[in-house]
């Protein structure tokens, strides 16, 4: 492949998600990796992009195209439909475990969102990097709410920093509440490399890791791991998770909530 047509096909790789590691670079591209660092060097150079730690970023879009951040997976507005009674009682069951006044971290998410109506009254202080738990939370007194730096994601209502940065507050939480594309016997899973970023940074601040995920997510486990599956304290789903994944998630040494 010609060096103009590496270019090219790096931007379009890039302009899927704003972000590319080199890992990812090398397994999509048949160059060797010297080869593949001086394209990003010379994309670099021109402009096009940023190297950061572990890959590189886009600075600008390819012609056509948005200069809108975009993610991988399915969109909010999407994923909010799908299965919400079984959501809501999820919700409802991880809001029971958070302490009055306590302070957790609330990943974004379509499950993750439902918690809010149900944490009212708790004083608790809430770190969430989603638009739409923000939304929902500023109304209630007692609740103080945090967000992060970075970039706004619209499909997903989100706020991620593109370039891999640390955009949160210096914030420790003793729980962390988070949800996931899929879950596999390896663990939880995403559809976008920026995403697994941000939770596993948000893994390390939190003393308790606590997935919130309908029975769905179990029947599928393609996407990047986040974490693996033992490194999750409590899993929070609903009744119809098949009697396979419940065995899966015990092997694994997690304590399972059924929602009803």
């Amino acid at each position: 492949m010609h060096s103009t047509e590496r270019h090219r096909r790096i931007l379009e790789l890039m302009a899927e998600t704003g972000f590319l590691s080199f890992r990812q670079l090398e397994k999509a591209i048949q160059a060797s990796p010297a080869t593949l660092r001086r394209d990003l060097d010379k994309l670099a150079g021109a402009g096009d992009i940023e190297r950061v730690h572990g890959g590189a970023r886009l600075l600008r879009p390819m012609a056509g195209e948005s200069s809108q951040p975009m993610l991988g997976g399915i969109p909010f507005h999407v994923n909010i439909h799908k299965n919400p009674d079984a959501k809501k009682a999820i919700g409802k069951a991880a809001a029971a475990l958070c302490d009055e006044g306590e302070g957790v971290m609330i990943d974004g998410g379509s499950t993750t969102l439902q918690m809010c109506s149900y944490i009212e009254g708790k004083d608790l202080q809430v770190l969430t990097n989603s638009l739409h738990l923000v939304s929902a939370l500023l109304p209630q007194k007692g609740t103080k709410v945090l967000v992060p730096s970075g970039a706004v994601f619209p499909e997903q209502n989100i706020i991620l920093s593109p370039s891999g940065e640390d955009g949160m507050p210096q914030f420790m939480a003793s729980k962390l509440f988070m949800g996931a594309s899929a879950v596999g016997p390896d663990g939880p899973l995403q559809d976008d490399i920026l995403l697994v970023a941000a939770e596993r940074r948000l893994i390390e601040r939190a003393d308790q890791v606590i997935l919130l995920v309908d029975s769905s997510k179990f029947h599928r486990a393609s996407g990047i791991v986040v974490c693996g599956l033992s490194a999750i304290d409590i899993i929070v789903t609903d009744d119809r998770i098949s009697d396979d994944s419940v065995k899966m998630v015990e092997d694994a040494g997690v304590t399972l909530i059924v929602a009803k």
